[in-house]
């Protein structure tokens, strides 16, 4: 852990390892495989694949990086898509998964996937992604690794209209604006107000308890082990380490709602651990609202509110 989904050139993604969404023989090709070939020195990358190839469709293997900021280029072979009934979800999901163990037997602790097949060989976007979010997930639910996806367009999130139709109503119900100043104004100074009776109602030396004694006592309290719960909340390993170890530790505010997220908070509870470290639900911002409109209806996917984080141009949680 954790998964995140970004738009970027993948060719400039610092890991150990970046994928490549290779062809069979383990030529030069054009999209994403061409890029990465000319980034990493074609020359170069051309003569370690020649003594691979060729592979076959699901395979992965393993190569230099050469002159990319990554230790290792592993070349996967995706499926060209025949319309789904050709055996191709299960082929796409081995190119994650063998691309997955061939990172951890490397040594790797970070990984960078293209959407691999959703380009030239055609994989509808949505399916793609659908594919690649449940192999990468299943793989994590055992193993630790940093695992980024990236994709250049919005096409592959195709959340249902229903959902999407149900988040924008709730956007125009509750959202403030960035630049409605008066209103926002006003907003603000009642969370500050809420706060301070808050504060006013609780034990003494209630908020000053750590956030690590904090989460860790909610652990306990819902029953979980911490390894579940990091990972539920897209928390790598290390970080949750360093949560648990340093009393002083300050969360980020998306820190902290990840793992709400992860403990199944109710919005109160929620309200009540981002204010112990000095946060809030804005109204004014727009990932707050879509955030609350999961939580108020017990939603706790947290893959599932990144998607439409991202879809919004919006920072995702964990990570």
């Amino acid at each position: 852990m954790p998964f995140i989904i970004i738009r970027n050139d993948i060719t400039k993604m610092p890991a150990d390892a970046i994928v490549n969404a290779a062809n069979t023989a383990l030529k030069m090709g054009g999209g994403v495989c061409g890029a990465i070939f000319k980034a990493a020195g074609a020359s170069e990358l051309e003569s370690a694949c020649n003594k691979l190839a060729p592979i076959k469709t699901g395979e992965a293997v393993i190569t230099p990086g050469f002159k990319l900021p990554v230790k290792y280029v592993i070349h996967t072979a995706g499926p060209v898509y025949n319309g789904g009934n050709y055996g191709e979800e299960e082929l796409l999901r081995s190119c994650y998964l063998n691309s997955l163990e061939l990172a951890l037997e490397n040594g790797c602790e970070s990984i960078v996937f293209p959407l691999i097949s959703s380009g030239i060989y055609g994989y509808p976007k949505a399916e793609a992604l659908r594919v690649a979010t449940a192999a990468i997930r299943e793989f994590l639910a055992d193993h630790d690794l940093y695992v980024t996806l990236v994709v250049f367009d919005k096409a592959a999130f195709s959340a249902s209209e229903k959902l999407m139709s149900e988040i924008e109503a709730f956007i125009g119900e509750n959202y403030i604006g960035e630049h409605d100043d008066s209103r926002r104004f006003n907003h603000l100074l009642k969370v500050k107000e809420n706060a301070l009776i808050m504060s006013r109602d609780a034990e003494p030396g209630s908020l000053d308890e750590p956030f690590s004694q904090i989460l860790l006592q909610l652990i306990d309290a819902k029953g979980r082990t911490d390894v579940e719960i990091y990972k539920l909340a897209n928390i790598n390993r290390k970080l949750f380490s360093k949560i648990r170890s340093n009393k002083d530790y300050m969360p980020s505010k998306r820190t902290v709602i990840a793992f709400a997220v992860a403990l199944k908070l109710t919005l109160s509870e929620t309200d009540d651990l981002l204010e112990r470290v000095g946060y809030a639900l804005s109204r004014s911002q727009k990932s707050d609202v879509i955030i609350e409109y999961f939580i108020a209806r017990g939603i706790y996917d947290i893959f599932k509110i990144n998607e439409v984080l991202f879809s919004y141009d919006l920072p995702l949680l964990g990570g």
